[in-house]
């Protein structure tokens, strides 16, 4: 492909973009297809010859653009995957035509600037000073593994990296938790079993009485704290633990804080709500996605770090393959030295254009209105005395019951599940459902820069009509 037939396809690729955008809402949000089908649809052998390039633009038009999900329509409220940013999206294609690995300096210099800066950026708001540091990840996931890494490090004073685990150990956290942080506990060598899922209170917050039992029962048998985990911004209702109170036990106890707002991090850009993360910068790592409710593009997460020299502590390998024989200073920024990921996409460029083009002011006024579009709900939902909700919206997660009074559990979680796969098969909204406290709720998460209350008032309406006509039909 010469730069002309790649100027040719490029425009047309931006033009059948743009064009998808601007008709967003038109389509279905969510194919009515069997995975059966998708299977054989793709189904060929591994190409041995060309095809030209209208041709491969013309399949995807055919097989992929009508069966995806499609989270840029603004009835999307299911799991916390935001329409991006148009800037972020031509982010993406400039990242991935300069094909920077961010893992060494000599691969990328202006890249790893930009990236360092960026992060400067999420550890300034969230109120860290000039020795903080941190990486852009693949998601929370790898951010909340990297957070445990340096609690089992710091913990250990260094020993558990070179000799293990010699001793058990617990890490403590809300039974609201996401369940990267389980993956992390298996993965860093607590094991499952030393996850300690606390209790929450009616708002959905971990209880402290429950967290101070856990840890003196714990010592009574011999069993080390590692890590006290506080979630600021849970996925089923955004709640956002004690904070305060949680770093004072740690401190207690001498054991590392980390903070998991991997989606209620956004909420830092809030002018309305930011007040709600105000102490977050006590923690000693947090977990922020800006693919979540800074609008970015998968895939972009963070873990920031209040000392980041404690990320050189956990991670600081040379291999004499890797040294850089031209930073005889000392000067070049080497990510894989302060990081997990040795190879690394240039995630920070989608989100540094983001920042530059919007501004920090303009992406807080769109996390306000996917708030405001939360309460508009729960006000609505206080008209039918069938509908119950979890607790009143803090971010933009709200959770709402149908809940009659004449049926049993069982029959609620029936109606509950077949009302979600009628909505979806509708292609007007995608929500989900979840479980909380053992009942049965829709989960609805607005994080969309394009939904507006009018779709709020047209999904809450499609809830209460599939809901009777389920019921009909069931019971």
């Amino acid at each position: 492909m010469d730069t002309d037939e790649f100027r040719e396809i490029g425009r047309n690729m931006i033009d059948m973009i743009a064009d998808y955008l601007e008709h967003i809402e038109d389509r279905a949000l969510f194919p009515e297809v069997t995975p059966r089908h998708l299977d054989e649809l793709f189904s060929e052998p591994l190409p041995q010859e060309p095809t030209p390039a209208e041709g491969v633009i013309r399949q995807i038009q055919e097989k992929l653009l009508p069966y995806c999900c499609h989270v840029n329509h603004p009835g999307y409220f299911g799991l916390i995957t935001p329409t991006p940013t148009p800037v972020g999206i031509l982010g993406d294609l400039m990242a991935s035509a300069l094909n920077q690995n961010l893992g060494a300096y000599a691969v990328g210099p202006s890249a790893v600037a930009m990236e360092r800066r960026t992060v400067r950026w999420l550890t300034d708001l969230v109120g860290y000073d000039g020795s903080a540091g941190g990486n852009l990840t693949s998601g929370g996931t790898l951010a909340n593994l990297i957070g445990l890494k340096l609690a089992r490090d710091w913990t250990s004073k260094d020993g558990a990296q070179h000799d293990g685990m010699q001793d058990r150990w617990a890490v403590y956290v809300s039974e609201e938790r996401h369940v990267s942080i389980d993956k992390a506990v298996d993965a860093v060598g607590a094991g499952r079993n030393g996850m300690r899922a606390l209790p929450t209170d009616d708002a959905f917050r971990v209880r402290i009485d429950a967290l101070e039992a856990a840890i003196a029962e714990d010592l009574a048998k011999g069993i080390r704290p590692m890590c006290i985990i506080g979630i600021a911004g849970t996925t089923n209702t955004g709640s956002v633990d004690p904070l305060e109170k949680l770093r004072e036990i740690s401190d207690r106890i001498g054991v590392w804080f980390h903070v998991d707002a991997a989606y209620g991090g956004g909420v830092i850009l809030s002018e309305k709500r930011h007040r709600l993360l105000e102490k977050i910068s006590i923690a000693d790592s947090i977990t922020m996605d800006p693919h979540k409710w800074f609008y970015a593009p998968l895939d972009a997460g963070a873990i920031l770090v209040k000392d980041g020299s404690r990320l050189t502590a956990s991670f600081g390998m040379m291999p004499p393959y890797l040294t850089d024989e031209m930073d005889a200073e000392g000067e070049r920024y080497q990510y894989y030295v302060h990081g997990f990921e040795q190879s690394r996409r240039f995630r920070g460029l989608k989100v540094w254009m983001s920042f530059k083009r919007y501004g920090a002011r303009q992406i807080g006024q769109w996390v306000d209105a996917n708030i405001e579009q939360a309460e508009h709900m729960y006000t609505l939902c206080k008209k039918y005395p069938d509908l119950r909700t979890a607790v009143r919206p803090q971010m933009s997660a709200i959770c709402i019951r149908y809940q009659p009074g004449d049926l049993d559990e069982e029959q609620l979680d029936q109606i509950h599940r077949e009302v979600v796969r009628r909505i979806e098969k509708g292609g007007r909204f995608w929500i989900s459902t979840t479980v909380l406290k053992g009942h049965s709720y829709f989960r609805i998460n607005p994080v969309n820069f394009r939904t507006r209350a009018a779709h709020m008032e047209a999904l809450l309406e499609e809830i209460r009509r599939e809901c009777a006509s389920v019921r009909s039909s069931i019971f």
